[in-house]
Formats: C-alpha cells, structure tokens, sequence
C-alpha cells in the first residue's frame, strides 16, 4: 500500500477525533475503507484541492457532484458575495425564490411546482412523506446499494458510506419503519412485480438513483426504468427519482432526459445550489398540491430558500442555461479518461471493469458486469486501496470508497486527464 505523508492533515485529524465522532462529519471521509488518514482540504480552486499540507490534487469527486463548473467559479462566488451583503438569512419569502423555482421548472420535464429544503436527505424524505400522502399508502420500494440520503427509511441496504462501513442496516432504524421499506435488486424487473403482487394496492412509491452513483457508476439496463414506469402507472403509485446526484449533472433535464422516463416526483441536492447546502423536490400541481399550506402533508424549514444558496444556485443553473455545450464537453472529457484507463487495464493482469456516463464514471476492480450491489461489492477491495493511495500520492483525489461515482468538473483540462492516465500507468504493477 501507498502512503502520502500528510504531517497537518494528521496532526487535525487526531484533534478532530476529540471532538467529532470518527473525526469526521460524513463517514465516508474517515478513509475507513481504503485505510491511511483523511485528507484535510484548506482551499479549492477550479480542478484543484489544496490540502493543509500544501499537496495539490486533481479533484475527481467535486463535492459528490455539484462542482459540475469546479471550485469557486466566479459567477457563483460573486453571485454568494453580493448576496451575503444583504443579510444570510430571513426565514421569510424573497423574490429570489421564485425566480430560482422558474428557473428550476423552466428546465426539468414534468414539473409544475417546486419545494426548497436545505439537502438531498431532505428532498427525498420529503418526496417520499409527500408520496405516501398523495397515494394513502405506507410502504415504497428501494433498490440495495441506492442511497437516498440518512433517513430511516432509506437506511435498509443502502450503498455509499453506509457500505462502506458494512453496516447497509444502522442501529436507530426501528423494525416497523424497516418493514415500510420494501427491497429489491437493482435491474432486476421481476422482483419489482413480485413486490406488488405480494403487496396489491400497498406500495405509495418506487424511489430510484435512476442511474445509480453509490455504488459505483450503474447504469440502467434497457427497459428497466420504462419498465418501473409502467408499474407505477399501472398500481397507481408513484415513481420518484432521486437525482441528487444526475439532476443538471448528466443534462439540464437531468435523467429524466437522459432516459427519456418521466417521474412524478423528483428530488435535487447541492447541485441546485453551486454546492452551498440546498435540496429541491418537485412535480405535478396534482401531487404538490398535497404538500402543506395547500394540502394536508406536512414539511417546513427555518433555512428552505435560504437567499444566499438560492443566489448560487439561480448562478449556477443560468450559466449552464447559457452555454450548454458544458454537457458536450464534459462527456468527451470523461471519454478520454476511460479509453486511457482501459488502454493501460487491459494490457495488465487487473481484473476490471469500468462504467461511464456523461461526467460519470468509476472503475471496479472484477471482470464480471457491474449491474446492481450485488456485482459491486463483488469487486477486489485490496485492489482498490492500493489503487486510491497510488493515485492520492500522485496527486489525483478519487473517492476513499469502491462504492462511489467519480465527478468530473468542467475546469478539469487534457492536461489533468492525461495526468490521471499517467499516474495509473505508473502505478499498475503495484496495484
């Protein structure tokens, strides 16, 4: 294994020990699955983390996905500025909320009416809540290794962190709410249409990454979210898309557009906000309209609308408005980041495989499809630390855990990617 010596980064991570459980504020930062001590970020700029040790890294999670235009990109730092010089927050109405729910359902398809809270965990619970309502039905469906955020209704065989630490079942989640939540395999049609006929006119809701990020980078098979469309349609339940990850990352529809499968509830995250803590979920006027003060479902913040995220987040959403060929960009740029890293794997004795779409991608260390958890998990592990302290010492930051996507930024140059190419080739034999 590869170790970078990071003396600061070491010295803050055993006094935040003292004081934060685990040293950290979201698990998968700890390292626990790669091993070493965590990297402590002082500042970021375009493509770039700089550490507290003064290590410079080519960024490839961009903060889970909203970084779509990397660090401190001008629009949105100036946009934060001018904002904060009117106050931080007011906890009462602003114009600034309704231009940014225009913007927000002027681009995504199938949404009328659209409701800020302040994270992707948020919008989902809240998605769901309001699914249950609309539809006077308690159980929904999820897919193991999708993440749909810390609420206990998602804490049954999620991916990401919770995979990470192997304990996808967290103490805290009461047996009752468990037994609301009904699983399935990811890709695995059959199993959906056997949960509604074991459970007729049960099921408010299906809840899906609809191209999964946490578990590494899965895609959908052909037909498979056409297919949960028609169930849903077909039991009157409702199809929500968890696209804190894909919304206005994969396109300006997000994977609605992508996949050409309309939802009738959507929930967004940070992307909506240029990275500052933010969710959103949306949808018809005949579903939001059960959401309170209109209808009977309850759901409130202090922060929801908060002025200086919605500031970043009209920033940002105009900017990729306005020059679309963002999306163009990026896609070829991760194109040539997987032809380079198959051209080396391919010539070495790794089993692997890779998953890519749009600005998407991971690498798994099997030779066997990545379709679902099950294949994910079935990845060499041991291969993956050494690949990550390989690639950490070369000065390119991936995701500390085999069960995340990569993201990559529009900063991110030929120049980084090739740069990436070479470290891995670099490293392979030791792997």
């Amino acid at each position: 294994m590869f170790k970078l010596i990071n003396n600061r980064s070491k010295k803050l991570f055993e006094q935040a020990q003292k004081v934060i459980p685990g040293g950290v504020n979201s698990p998968v930062r700890a390292f626990k699955s790669v091993g070493g001590t965590p990297i402590f970020i002082k500042n970021a700029l375009g493509a770039y983390l700089i550490d507290e040790d003064g290590n410079k890294y080519i960024d490839y999670i961009s903060s889970w996905g909203p970084m779509i235009l990397g660090h401190a990109h001008p629009e949105i730092i100036n946009a934060i500025n001018e904002q904060s010089k009117k106050g931080t927050s007011y906890g009462i109405p602003t114009e600034l909320e309704t231009k940014m729910a225009n913007l927000l359902v002027s681009l995504a398809p199938n949404i009328d009416k659209v409701r800020f809270v302040n994270s992707g965990t948020e919008a989902c619970m809240s998605a769901v809540r309001l699914a249950r309502g609309f539809t006077n039905r308690d159980k929904i469906i999820k897919f193991s290794g999708c993440y749909h955020g810390h609420a206990d209704s998602f804490l049954i065989q999620a991916g990401s962190g919770a995979s990470t630490f192997g304990v996808p079942n967290s103490p805290g989640v009461t047996e009752s709410t468990a037994s609301d939540t009904l699983l399935s395999n990811y890709n695995d049609i059959n199993q959906v249409k056997q949960l509604f006929e074991k459970y007729p006119k049960q099921i408010a809701a299906i809840i899906i990454e609809p191209i999964a990020g946490n578990m590494g980078c899965v895609l959908p098979e052909k037909n498979f979210i056409n297919q949960l469309r028609e169930l849903c349609t077909q039991n009157s339940s409702l199809l929500i898309f968890d696209e804190v990850m894909t919304g206005f990352r994969l396109a300006l529809g997000g994977a609605q557009e992508i996949l050409g499968v309309k939802a009738d509830l959507v929930a967004y995250g940070k992307v909506i906000g240029g990275g500052l803590p933010v969710g959103a979920f949306g949808g018809s006027n005949e579903v939001m309209s059960f959401l309170a003060p209109d209808g009977p479902v309850y759901q409130a913040g202090t922060l929801s609308g908060n002025p200086i995220a919605m500031s970043a987040g009209y920033a940002m959403l105009k900017h990729l408005k306005s020059n679309p060929t963002i999306y163009s960009s990026l896609n070829e740029k991760t194109a040539y980041l997987r032809a380079g890293l198959e051209k080396l794997l391919s010539k070495s004795k790794l089993p692997y495989h890779i998953n890519s779409i749009g600005s998407m991608i991971s690498l798994h260390f099997t030779n066997d499809p990545v379709v679902n958890f099950k294949t994910a998990k079935a990845g060499d592990n041991s291969y993956f630390k050494n690949y990550f302290h390989g690639m950490l010492s070369s000065g390119v930051y991936l995701p500390p855990s085999p069960f995340e996507s990569y993201f990559l930024n529009d900063s991110i140059s030929y120049h980084d990617l090739d740069h990436t190419i070479d470290s891995l080739g670099k490293i392979i034999t030791k792997i």
